[in-house]
Order: structure tokens, then C-alpha cells, then sequence
């Protein structure tokens, strides 16, 4: 499939690239001190996506300061988020570090290290009061890695005239204010206007479809880009998914068994009620697993991202399970919502 061909309303296409390199705070003396306590051989780490080239960098930081006869161990397993663990790795280390995510599950085994920017984000906050925000009232929203400067940011547009509404939402959530790329819980506010400050788009693309009625504002501190999220292409997207899946009579349900993102009950319904619905496990969803199976279309109740970042690339039709019960006439077409994690671990 051509690049041209799946770009409208893909979301892999919609990050912002880094102008300039972050800086993390990787917290090496707390996993010392894990290492010293538990009298540990093994140390496992694991990072997201975006921060594997860092591994290696950290592996060696730490081989200086740890005892030699510890050996560091670096996943190269896809990691996702929180709920993605390496639970391969989990088990075979003494000292499990899960870096880039704030705890979505607490456990003594793990060490979760948020890694929280260095970013001055009052610039971005400015542009968004100076140009976008109006009226009295607004939400505020970030990631983990920007909660360091949450109050900061709370108090600076409540300095500038601002009744900010902010809530922690479900239990996938460590923080007030913190939204997930699957949960937007914290935004539900009483306010007709979010501010949402972090990179790339994400995460307010599907915040902006979770809560239609509010307008969200973009902040972008690394770059210091401000925009509104426009959901129309990404609707139009989905929109598409939906009716080439209405003629479908075979369904393949997606069941990932990957920990923290397994919704069990959905699948089993699907199939239970559907004859020409076949439960299919897998840990990593991706286009190329899924093309030998003669499927009309599939439905996903694993993550909602390999649905919205990836749902283009399928060679068929890849729906959520609401989108599915459109398909199949249980619901109307302008029912259509994002889809969400709300407290499923």
C-alpha cells in the first residue's frame, strides 16, 4: 500500500519532529539503591518507542555505578505505554525499570520512571492565552512527562485571569489533569475549552473526539507550537472503515493479551453473539500478522491505537467495538465515538 493511499486521517502522520534534543532525568541513584535492597543479579529496562535509541546510553550509566557481577538487560519489546510491560523480562530480573510512563498498576517489582522534561512550558502557555484561549473559564490537560510543571502551569493561568477546571480521572490515571492516549477521563471538566500542553497530536485528537463540544487547544512547549485539533479528517477515516465493513461476513475480534490491555467481556460477546466471528489472541498487532487470515473485516478491543494510529495499513477493515456494532446495524452511524480504556487493566 502506498504511502499516498492511507495518509488521509492517519495518525502516525500527525507527530511534531523535535527542533531541539529533551533531557530526561532517568532517576539512576533510585535504581541503585532498588539493586542494593534487593541484592539483585539481574536488572531489566524497558523504554517506549521513541526512547530505545536511549537504552544503550543508560545501560552503560549504569554498568559504571552498579557492582560488576549485575548484568543489565535492555526489551526490545514494542512498548506502548504502562499498560505495556515486558512481562517476558519482568520475570527473569531482579530489578524491573519501566521508563517514559507514570505507574498505570502499582507493584513492587517495577520501578516506573517518568522522565520528565526539562521544558520551560509557560512560552507555549502564553501563545495559547495570547491567541486561542477566550472566556474565563478553561481545562487544562498534559502527559506524564510534563506533570513536573502541571501547578506551574495552573497557577500561571489562574495569575492570568483564568478559572482553570482540572479533575484526575480513572484509575488508568496517576495524576490530576493527566490524560493517556487511550483515556481522556481528566478532561471531563466544566469548561467549553481545554488546553492541552504536550507534543504531537495524539493525544488531543482523540480528546478533541471524545468531547466534540469543547475546543482544544494545542500548546506544543518543545516546539512552542500552537494549533487547534481538528478532527475532521481522522472522523472521515473511520467514517470509511465502517461502511466497507457493512458488507462483511466474517470478522475476526482481535483479543491482545498483552497485560493491561485485554478486554475480555467485549471479545467473548462478539463472538458469542456472532457465528462468523472467530476470536483471534495476539500480543503485537500489526498489518502483517493479521493478512493471512481471510477476515472481511476485524474488530480490535485491545488498544485503541492500533485502531486509530494503524487502522489505515490493514488490508481490511480494523473497527473498535462500537464501530462494529454499527457495522452491524445494532447502532446508528452518527452514534460514532472514539474509542476509550476507562479502569480496564
Amino acid at each position: 500500500m502506498s504511502q499516498e493511499s492511507y495518509s488521509e486521517g492517519d495518525l502516525r502522520n500527525t507527530g511534531m519532529s523535535l527542533k531541539h534534543d529533551r533531557e530526561w532525568d532517568y532517576e539512576l541513584d533510585r535504581i541503585v539503591e532498588a539493586v542494593e535492597e534487593r541484592d539483585a543479579d539481574k536488572v531489566g529496562l524497558q523504554f517506549p518507542e521513541g526512547l530505545k535509541r536511549r537504552g544503550p546510553r543508560v545501560a552503560d550509566d549504569l554498568r559504571e555505578i552498579l557492582p560488576e557481577n549485575v548484568t543489565v538487560l535492555i526489551s526490545g519489546q514494542p512498548c506502548y505505554g504502562a499498560c505495556d510491560l515486558d512481562t517476558f523480562l519482568m520475570r527473569r530480573t531482579d530489578v524491573f525499570v519501566h521508563f517514559g510512563h507514570s505507574p498505570m498498576k502499582e507493584s513492587d517489582k517495577i520501578i516506573y520512571v517518568p522522565l520528565f522534561s526539562n521544558v520551560d512550558v509557560l512560552p507555549s502557555v502564553d501563545r495559547a492565552i495570547d491567541e486561542e484561549l477566550e472566556g474565563d473559564d478553561v481545562g487544562l490537560v498534559t502527559t506524564a512527562q510534563h506533570m513536573n510543571r502541571f501547578e506551574e502551569m495552573r497557577e500561571h493561568l489562574e495569575d492570568a485571569g483564568y478559572t482553570v477546571h482540572t479533575r484526575k480521572g480513572d484509575d488508568r490515571l496517576t495524576h490530576e489533569g493527566q490524560v493517556l492516549g487511550c483515556n481522556y477521563a481528566s478532561a471531563d471538566i466544566d469548561a467549553d475549552q481545554i488546553l492541552y500542553v504536550g507534543g504531537g497530536k495524539f493525544h488531543p485528537l482523540g480528546l478533541a473526539m471524545e468531547h466534540p463540544d469543547k475546543k482544544v487547544v494545542i500548546a506544543d512547549p518543545v516546539n512552542n507550537v500552537l494549533t487547534i485539533a481538528d478532527t475532521e479528517k481522522f472522523m472521515k477515516q473511520r467514517y470509511g472503515a465502517v461502511h466497507r465493513a457493512m458488507d462483511a461476513e466474517k470478522f475476526g475480534v482481535i483479543f491482545c493479551t498483552k497485560i493491561g490491555q485485554g478486554r475480555w467481556d467485549q471479545a467473548e460477546e462478539i463472538v458469542d453473539n456472532n457465528d462468523n466471528a472467530y476470536l483471534i489472541t495476539m500480543d503485537e498487532v500489526t498489518p502483517d500478522r493479521l493478512r493471512n487470515f481471510d477476515m472481511d473485516a476485524f474488530v480490535n478491543t485491545g488498544c485503541p491505537r492500533i485502531t486509530t494510529d494503524d487502522g489505515p495499513r490493514f488490508h481490511k477493515p480494523m473497527l473498535t467495538p462500537q464501530e462494529y456494532r454499527i457495522a452491524i446495524g445494532e447502532e446508528p452511524l452518527d452514534a460514532l465515538e472514539f474509542d476509550t480504556f476507562h479502569g480496564t487493566w
